[in-house]
């Protein structure tokens, strides 16, 4: 891969994030504030991802990997997506809020698996060289959350002004740009053979479940789901979290996981390739439920330190999971499928698992609402901790160690 394609990937991943945490972080703080939202609405609005994530599959299967160009498809999407969320900054009733938002993550979702299938088309050795051009994800995400925070939008004044919507625009003209750059992208063709019989489940992309049939993959899908239910409490919770126990500028603290991200998805190929990937996801999932045993003891007094010690985890707990997991899928995927098996994979973490896992969420924090209006943390995040190391327990002793060939 050369370095123009490795630019033009980067500046990819860089606005793709960029556009994402633009407005997911403070989405919890936003609707409750300037909606009025209550929390099944707001359960509703984050599981809307998840919704997004299980039809995404469906949408690769059916555009990406038969018919039309990856980095084509990319571009409508976020072209679509920059006027629903124009649509959203408009919105002041979470009845219309609602339905934007489901059509804007049905989009989006099916996005993140194209960028890791335009990514991987041009790479020798993704394995090696993925993380660096992920890592630029990372600083998107980053650069949107600092962005807020210095602007104030995330503040009590910007709150209470209404001025936290911004955030929506600012997601608006960031994938705007991002959908006319990704015409220029390098071509990614279908590469299903379109010559055959078309079926409903090459219609629907479901070829990529014969890769279920594979023992090892089979146990890595199901604890993806399964990991994915604790892990939606953070997504969903964290910001209501930080703003409710007093944390001022949440958006701009939520990025000391993002910068640990940095850190960790450079040293990514080195522990990939030193230790494995059953080592690496067991890893993320010990991280996972560290950081709920760090925000359950480190919400009060000198002991926050122990909370933004558990934000800082978000390197490990991200990438060791995630970028790992969606390595080892292309790496067990057939050339035909690819955009498929990441559609898969994003289905099994974005859709099903966390799906269940905003469920349980909305239902364990409604559970410990304390009479003067506020939760019972410390409660709360003990019950995506013990889940995790159930996970953590099982996959340890089902997965068997498999390995992924490096280039050097």
């Amino acid at each position: 891969m050369n370095g123009t394609i490795r630019s033009q990937l980067s500046v990819m991943m860089f606005l793709e994030f960029f556009v994402w945490g633009s407005w997911y972080v403070t989405m919890g703080i936003y609707l409750p504030n300037t909606l009025g939202s209550n929390g099944g609405e707001i359960a509703m609005a984050y599981s809307t991802q998840s919704y997004g994530a299980i039809l995404a599959p469906f949408v690769i299967g059916l555009i990406a990997d038969r018919y039309f160009n990856a980095e084509r498809i990319l571009g409508v999407l976020h072209l679509l997506g920059a006027i629903l969320m124009y649509l959203l900054y408009q919105t002041t009733d979470f009845t219309l809020f609602f339905p934007y938002l489901l059509a804007y993550m049905i989009m989006y979702m099916s996005t993140l698996a194209l960028v890791n299938s335009v990514s991987f088309n041009q790479m020798k050795d993704p394995g090696k060289e993925f993380a660096f051009v992920r890592v630029f994800g990372t600083l998107g995400w980053i650069v949107a959350g600092l962005l807020i925070s210095y602007l104030n939008w995330d503040s009590e004044t910007g709150i209470s002004e209404g001025i936290l919507r911004n955030t929506f625009l600012m997601a608006a003209i960031s994938s705007a740009v991002l959908g006319v750059f990704s015409f220029t992208l390098p071509k990614t063709p279908p590469r299903a053979d379109i010559s055959k019989k078309v079926t409903l489940s090459d219609i629907l992309g479901l070829d990529a479940l014969s890769l279920l049939k594979d023992r090892n993959f089979l146990i890595f899908f199901l604890a993806s789901v399964l990991i994915c239910i604790p892990l939606a409490f953070y997504y969903q919770h964290a910001g209501q979290f930080l703003g409710e126990i007093g944390v001022a500028n949440p958006a701009g603290k939520m990025t000391i996981g993002q910068i640990s991200e940095i850190l960790f998805m450079l040293l990514l190929p080195y522990f990939f390739k030193r230790f494995g990937f059953k080592m690496t996801m067991l890893v993320a999932m010990l991280a996972w439920g560290v950081r709920y045993l760090l925000f359950a003891y480190g919400d009060t007094g000198d002991l926050v330190v122990l909370l933004l010690l558990g934000i800082a985890l978000h390197g490990i707990c991200y990438d060791f999971f995630f970028v790992s997991g969606q390595i080892y899928t292309d790496s067990k995927a057939g050339n035909a499928y690819k955009s498929s098996a990441q559609g898969l994979i994003t289905l099994a973490t974005y859709g099903i698992g966390m799906l269940i896992g905003f469920w349980a969420a909305g239902k364990i924090t409604d559970a410990y609402l304390l009479s003067d209006g506020v939760h019972d943390w410390q409660t709360i995040w003990l019950y995506p901790a013990a889940f995790a190391g159930v996970v953590l327990v099982l996959f340890g002793l089902l997965f068997k160690n498999v390995k992924i060939s490096y280039k050097t």
